[in-house]
């Protein structure tokens, strides 16, 4: 496994930022998932040797987390949320920086710069001062300076975030190709889930510090079957043993009602609770939870 860490533990000052966090994470594109404060940037900071631990243990790509900080910087990328250039510096001088910071030579890392910035499409702008850039090609940019070390992972911290619709497609796109045709492992942190659902196939969600789901998004979306129905006649009773039995129930505006059913729900017990009830089923079609509704799900959010 690329990603293993075990009952990490973080805090600032009396803030518990992680709480007992464990993961075995698999090859492949990973979401992560979770509310402000949730944990998800203390997180991969902690796993590039960044913040020293409270408590806990870790390896990224064999590598430990507490003593091989050098390595693990070797052979990751990292794409930051914020903002992380060098003023009056060109694209292409910063990209091979950050090169040569990663321990490649300087000649190679100056070759590496201008086929990275290349590849994410910046080439005509490589020699622009990047305080010139506007923002999506600064995010351009941070995501060309975290592969132009030929990274085995990279850790991705809301790629996306300020972008027009054109300029996050791009984005999704590139970092897409990079996990399926250049054999990088890529871990995405965003607050955009559809960007996690179209780019990720395996999810953490993180709250309040503590892990509160993870696994490959079509099983975990299997967890609970989610039915749409419109009824006809007194539905209070209808209602309420729906509830008794651990169905999580959503109206929307149109009188469509959204039952989410807990695991090993039989669904012949809507027609025998409506039996019971003296309502009618008009409308009863099985659908699948989004990953919008899993999300809220795990995280306790209606």
């Amino acid at each position: 496994m690329s990603i293993k860490v075990s009952d990490i533990h973080f805090s600032y000052g009396k803030i518990k930022a992680l709480d007992g966090v464990s993961l075995d994470l698999p090859q492949g594109a990973i979401g992560l998932l979770g509310p402000n404060g949730a944990g998800k940037s203390t997180l991969i900071r902690i796993m590039l040797g960044f913040l020293s631990l409270d408590r806990g243990e870790g390896r990224i790509l064999g590598y430990d987390i507490k003593t091989q900080q050098e390595e693990i910087r070797r052979y990751v990328g990292y794409m930051p949320e914020d903002d992380c250039f060098i003023p009056e510096l060109d694209a292409v001088s910063f990209t091979s920086y950050l090169g040569e910071l990663s321990g490649m030579p300087r000649q190679e890392a100056m070759k590496r710069a201008h086929e990275a910035l290349y590849y994410v499409g910046l080439e005509e702008s490589r020699y622009r001062k990047v305080e010139t850039y506007s923002g999506g090609m600064k995010q351009r940019l941070k995501l060309a300076q975290a592969i132009v070390h030929d990274p085995r992972l990279i850790f991705l911290d809301e790629p996306t975030s300020g972008l027009d619709p054109q300029g996050r497609t791009e984005i999704l796109d590139l970092i897409m190709d990079i996990s399926r045709k250049k054999d990088i492992q890529v871990l995405i942190s965003s607050h955009i889930l559809p960007d996690i659902e179209l780019t990720c196939s395996y999810v953490v969600i993180l709250n309040k510090g503590l892990l509160a789901a993870q696994g490959e998004i079509s099983k975990l979306k299997e967890i609970r079957d989610l039915y749409e129905l419109k009824i006809k006649g007194e539905a209070q009773g209808f209602l309420r043993k729906l509830e008794e039995m651990k169905c999580r129930l959503e109206e929307t505006e149109d009188g469509l009602l959204k039952v989410y059913t807990p695991p090993g729900y039989n669904r012949q017990e809507f027609f025998r609770i409506a039996a019971e009830e003296n309502v009618q089923l008009r409308h009863f079609i099985k659908s699948q939870s989004s990953l919008e509704d899993l999300f809220a799900d795990a995280v306790g959010v209606d």
